[in-house]
């Protein structure tokens, strides 16, 4: 895509290396192979494939055992899809789009699914539906003024796989037996931990787009007419 003020998205793309340290980086995906049978694409499908399953689980006949094994392989998967693409030198287009989508979607419905259950406060739930709701915004400005979306921030990354590792803790915390009293301080402090740098990494790429666009226009003002 071509902005009429400027040049294309993929001529400010800027690579991963020789960046500045703490500038924003962009992602190109159409610069990614156009794969689509891959393993890496594979396991990020099962993702997607068990967030029906896992609400079914959690809502329908309340398998809250086999909804914690549901959301236990989500987080394994999760690690295993981006390490497998770079050791194989499978990376995809597809996956690109997949792993962030999978991520966003297993999370906003397991919130959800643990405010229909009373497992978490209302305010846990909408202060990370919240943040993916301005992320959201923050996306499609990039995308009106011919950017890329970002590259995933290792901090956000990071919050999800903690916060898809304390969601199985919170279910064990809430049910009943000799694990209630372990799982629930672990549970909460993964769920802290993990929320804090959530909204953190949302904050961070909230303050990347604002200087790319601050630096769009200004480049466009000193361009003339």
């Amino acid at each position: 895509m071509t902005s009429s003020n400027g040049p294309s998205a993929a001529a400010r793309v800027r690579p991963a290396e020789g960046t500045v340290p703490g500038e924003p980086v962009l992602s190109d995906r159409n610069a990614l192979p156009d794969r689509v049978w891959t393993i890496p694409n594979a396991l990020s499908v099962l993702r997607l494939l068990g967030v029906p399953l896992f609400l079914w689980l959690l809502l329908g006949p309340e398998a809250d055992g086999w909804a914690v094994v549901v959301l236990m392989v989500s987080g394994i998967t999760d690690w295993a899809d981006g390490k497998l693409a770079r050791v194989l030198g499978q990376s995809s287009r597809l996956g690109a789009l997949l792993d962030p989508a999978a991520d966003r979607l297993y999370i906003v419905a397991t919130l959800i699914a643990f405010v229909l259950r009373d497992v978490v406060p209302l305010w846990v739930v909408a202060v990370l539906l919240g943040r993916e709701l301005v992320l959201g915004v923050a996306l499609l400005v990039l995308g009106r003024h011919g950017y890329p979306p970002l590259q995933v921030h290792y901090l956000g990354k990071a919050a999800t796989f903690i916060l898809l590792y304390a969601f199985p803790l919170l279910l064990i915390a809430d049910g009943e037996g000799p694990l209630v009293a372990v799982a629930q301080p672990v549970a909460w402090a993964l769920t802290i931990w993990g929320g804090v740098l959530y909204v953190l990494a949302g904050v961070l790429y909230v303050v990347q787009v604002v200087g790319i666009l601050r630096a769009d226009r200004a480049d466009r003002a000193g361009a003339g007419p």
